[in-house]
Formats: structure tokens, C-alpha cells, sequence
């Protein structure tokens, strides 16, 4: 990567343009680029025409109202460097497949990301956020993006608050209080159309991965196209999908439940979600009692609990024979998930036989034309 250093002005300009225009750099690291002048800018706009986008990096916050205030924010793709912080001796709220979540302060969290988690997926899940805060959802609002050693963070705010598996296992006689309090929250989620085309589709999504690389390793073509026939099957929405939602990624704000861990959300077909909540808390924890533990913030026997009240409120299905086939539907879904997602997934590789074998063979293709009828409704 290009390194620009220094300060650049009149003074040594037409150098800097000698040299720039001689490598034709498409990314720029500007870690130590104290400050630019006019001249350097016409430099970097003339770099811009010879060779197309540009990317500049790590910017101090100085540079960046520079270019910001000058309109070249518009012109090239600029990153600001990120700040540094730790988590040391920070209490942690929640541990998932994607990362950890810190406290912080009385006022903020953070989400430390894998070390292979790439940036790109964190980029668009503050993207998501910001573009469910502003249609209205209830869910907390991510600040700026950290490093923390050699992994990456989001800072988001936190006032007062705990996540909703904790509040439930500290507070168990207000368990039917708090689960009406998530069922309005999915209901919310699951009624607000959002029009922001940066949130991807929830189709468009699966697609992407019924076509990746991991897919075509492990699976036949002809599997391939079965999943990619019940995925071109799907209803089109504009409301969101969470895609992992359970109590460990809401957080409880002054009695008010708002949604964090942003990175799965799409615009699609509620139901999909709703087989999460029985991957999360009703099929998880009879195996992965522990790892559920981290990530819920609720022992095994508390989830199935909640799960099934979460499940009974949110369907309003009273009739013990109906709520059955309601489950057993569910079931349907969410195997189709768990193989939609296992390529991403610590491990993925020794998991993907368990998942083909025990749900994508047996469960996901014999019933095909049953999941393509669900989730077209």
C-alpha cells in the first residue's frame, strides 16, 4: 500500500505528484499524513482520473475534516484511522460465533469481532444498524468502529442496560413480563417496512451463499440447485429479519428492549426469524448447553422455557395440536437455516458433514416443496 507522510503544500507538491502519478496507487495509507493543502488535493484528484477510485486510509481526524469540509469524502473512499482501546478487566455481556461483547462505561459497549472477522462485514453491520434506528426500530446506536489488539470492535451506546438473558436469569419473576416485552420487539421488527437498499435482501443473501465456494466443496450441484430453488421461492419484504435473535443480542435500556449484533439483519420473510429464536432456544441448548450459556446469558432448561412462551405469545396459537404442527414447522425452517450458515461458523469445516448429514440430506431436501410453500406465504 502507497504511504503518503508528513505535511504536503505548495512547497513540495509538484514532488509528491511526480511520485504518486508514477506508482498510480488505487489505495492510500495515511497513518502519517499530518496535513494536506490545495495543492496536495488537486495531486489526489488528478490520481482519481488517471486510474479511477482511490481509497485512502487510516486519516486522522485533522485530514478527514480536510477532505471532508473540501467535498473529496465524495470524491475518494476515505477511512479514518481507528482509535485504540481495551478490554481488559471489562466485564463481558454476551460471547457469540462473530464475537464478545464488553462493557465498556455506564454509557457504551463494545462488540469485539473475531480476529478473522472481516471489515467489510463490520461496515455493513453499522450500516444495518444506523438503517434500523432511523425507520424506527427499537435498537442501540453504534458509535464508531475501534480496534482492540488484533481484532476489530464497534462502539455502541448502552445506557443502564443489560441484555435481556441476563435481566431474565437475575429477575425470574417477571419472566412473562419481559418475554411480551421480546414478542413486541419481533413484532415491531417484523411490521416496519424498511426502504433502505443498503439492508440487503434476505433471498439475495442465501443466494450468496448457496453460491459460495464452501457450498460447491461439500455439496452436488444438483443439491446446490434445490437449495437455490427454495430460496427463489421466497415472498418478498421489505421488513427486517434479525437473523440471530435471541436475548443475549437485546439489551434491556430502562425497561425499553432494543436490538444490538446487526451483522445478520435483511429484508425479508418474518418467519425465517422466528425459526431462529427455536434454533437459538429451543434446539441449541439440548446439545450446546454451555456455548448457549455464553451467548443467551440463560442456562438450557431457562431457554426452552422462554422459547416456547416467546413461540406460544408470538403465534397466538392456544391449541396444543396446532402449536405442535406450528413447532414441527419451525423445525423444517430452521434446519434449512443452520444449512444456509454453515459455512460461517468457527470450525465450519469439521461441522459440515454433521449438518449434511443429519440435516440437509434427511430433513432440508425431501421437503423442499414444503419449505418453498412456507416461505412464499
Amino acid at each position: 500500500m502507497y504511504q503518503i507522510k508528513g505535511k504536503i503544500d505548495s512547497t513540495n507538491a509538484p514532488e509528491f505528484e511526480k511520485e504518486l502519478m508514477e506508482a498510480l496507487p488505487t489505495e492510500i495509507d495515511a497513518s502519517e499524513l499530518e496535513y494536506i493543502s490545495s495543492a496536495g488535493l488537486r495531486v489526489l484528484l488528478k490520481l482519481t482520473k488517471a486510474v479511477g477510485d482511490v481509497t485512502v486510509v487510516n486519516v486522522s481526524g485533522e485530514v478527514y475534516e480536510i477532505l471532508d469540509v473540501t467535498g473529496f469524502t465524495s470524491i475518494l473512499n476515505v477511512k479514518k484511522a481507528l482509535r485504540e482501546i481495551s478490554v481488559e478487566g471489562k466485564s463481558v455481556l454476551g460471547k457469540g460465533g462473530n464475537g464478545t461483547v464488553y462493557r465498556l462505561d455506564d454509557e457504551t459497549i463494545v462488540k469485539v469481532y473475531r480476529p478473522d472477522h472481516p471489515m467489510e462485514a463490520i461496515d455493513r453491520e453499522r450500516a444495518y444498524a444506523k438503517a434500523a434506528f432511523v425507520a424506527g426500530i427499537p435498537s442501540v446506536i453504534a458509535y464508531d468502529m475501534v480496534k482492540v489488539g488484533d481484532s476489530y470492535g464497534v462502539v455502541y451506546e448502552a445506557m443502564n442496560s443489560d441484555t435481556l438473558g441476563h435481566a431474565i436469569a437475575n429477575d425470574p419473576e417477571h419472566l412473562d413480563e419481559y418475554v411480551a416485552k421480546y414478542v413486541a420487539l419481533a413484532k415491531k421488527l417484523h411490521s416496519t417496512p424498511v426502504d433502505d437498499d443498503t439492508v440487503t435482501t434476505l433471498k439475495d443473501f442465501l443466494m450468496s451463499r448457496a453460491d459460495n465456494a464452501f457450498m460447491h466443496e461439500y455439496l452436488e450441484q444438483s443439491e446446490i440447485d434445490v437449495l437455490k430453488d427454495i430460496i427463489a421461492s421466497m415472498t418478498d419484504c421489505k421488513t427486517l429479519v434479525h437473523g440471530d435473535f435471541h436475548p443475549g443480542n437485546i439489551m434491556l435500556q430502562d425497561g425499553e428492549l432494543m436490538l444490538i449484533d446487526m451483522g445478520e439483519v435483511t429484508r425479508g420473510v418474518p418467519i425465517y426469524d422466528v425459526a431462529t429464536v427455536f434454533r437459538d432456544l429451543i434446539s441449541a441448548p439440548r446439545n450446546n448447553s454451555d456455548i448457549i450459556e455464553q451467548s443467551v446469558g440463560l442456562k438450557a432448561d431457562k431457554c426452552t422455557e422462554v422459547g416456547q412462551k416467546f413461540l406460544a405469545m408470538y403465534s397466538g396459537i392456544t391449541d396444543p395440536a396446532q402449536f405442535e404442527q406450528y413447532m414441527k414447522m419451525l423445525g423444517l425452517i430452521y434446519a434449512f437455516n443452520v444449512v444456509m450458515l454453515m459455512s460461517d461458523v468457527p470450525k465450519a469445516t469439521q461441522r459440515a458433514p454433521l449438518i449434511i448429514n443429519n440435516l440437509l440430506r434427511p430433513v432440508v431436501l425431501p421437503n423442499a416443496e414444503v419449505l418453498k410453500h412456507i416461505l412464499s406465504k
